[in-house]
């Protein structure tokens, strides 16, 4: 097994230059599309490896449940400095499943608390909420329906509303909720993998931008919408979990590109770009992390057949 056991540990970092590059240069669904796969692939090559570090660790343990063959001198041999790796990734597995449960709990308590607000709210995809507080959030669902508060829409006219409806059914359409949740916790697992949840937010939040304009046939009347609603935006406690229509930013970015031309929509950036490089670098790396991980995972899994007595 040796060092392939480490690598998915690290190679996330192979995934950082497109993270910032991928918003810049593709279009914003094709960018969001591909963060999200290469997180979560990375992220789960760096929980099988740990995982399988937990099994040596916890093998050396006294009291332990498993075979005794498991603590032999050829099982540690296996992992390079086994006797530190080992029960230190008990202890990471322990704060990543936390991580991981309260990431998740707070989604969907979010979720519910919404849910439970709109129950008395008259039906339809658009839920307007009296309150003084201006904000507007694509809440997912059966059905998914947008929150808008009545202070966002005073604040915006009658044709920006329209633009702002546009923009939340497209995160529901998109799914981008899932993209974000995903995302969240492939960070809770790697911690290495969090700046792809920042740029993830920007292109899901320039994805439903670009559906928005599409819908009005006026990107300069969608950048305005954008801009006047980040004025007044406020977030709401636990909100942070879903997108919303002016909170993820950076606002100034979204409008200068809603001022410009329709990005292309290509799947993949020129080879010879910094784009196109960085894009080969983080597959690349993805790549090799799979194939590390499951390297690692036979050879141990072969290592440990051999050490258990029939």
């Amino acid at each position: 097994m040796g060092v392939f056991v480490y690598l998915p540990l690290v190679l996330p970092l192979t995934a950082l230059p497109i993270a910032r590059l991928a918003e810049q240069h593709l279009h914003p669904r094709r960018a969001a599309r591909l963060l999200t796969t290469v997180a979560v692939i990375l992220a789960s090559c760096s929980l099988v490896c740990l995982g399988l570090l937990v099994v040596v660790g916890t093998a050396q343990l006294p009291g332990n449940p498993l075979p005794d063959g498991w603590s032999d001198a050829e099982v540690r041999e296996a992992v390079p400095h086994d006797a530190f790796a080992g029960k230190a990734s008990i202890l990471a597995l322990v704060v990543v499943t936390a991580a991981c449960g309260f990431t998740v709990h707070r989604h969907y308590r979010f979720r519910a608390r919404a849910h439970r607000a709109l129950a008395g709210l008259a039906g339809g995809d658009v839920a307007v909420l009296p309150d003084d507080v201006p904000y507007a959030y694509a809440l997912p669902g059966s059905p998914g329906r947008v929150m808008v508060s009545t202070a966002l829409l005073a604040s915006l006219e009658p044709a920006e509303h329209r633009a702002l409806f546009a923009h939340e059914r497209a995160h529901l359409a998109g799914r981008h909720h899932r993209l974000l949740l995903a995302t969240r916790l492939a960070g809770c697992v790697n911690p290495l993998l969090w700046p792809l949840l920042g740029a993830l937010v920007y292109s899901t939040e320039r994805w439903a931008d670009e559906e928005a304009a599409r819908v009005t046939g006026d990107r300069r009347l969608t950048a305005r919408a954008v801009g006047k609603a980040a004025l007044v935006s406020r977030p709401v406690p636990g909100g942070a979990a879903f997108a919303a229509f002016a909170a993820a930013g950076p606002v100034p970015r979204r409008v200068a590109a809603l001022l410009g031309p329709v990005p292309p929509d290509r799947g993949w950036p020129p080879a010879l770009t910094p784009a196109g490089v960085a894009a080969l670098v983080a597959a690349a790396g993805t790549t090799v992390s799979a194939l590390s991980a499951l390297n690692a995972a036979v050879a141990l899994f072969l290592v440990l057949e051999a050490a258990t007595p029939l």
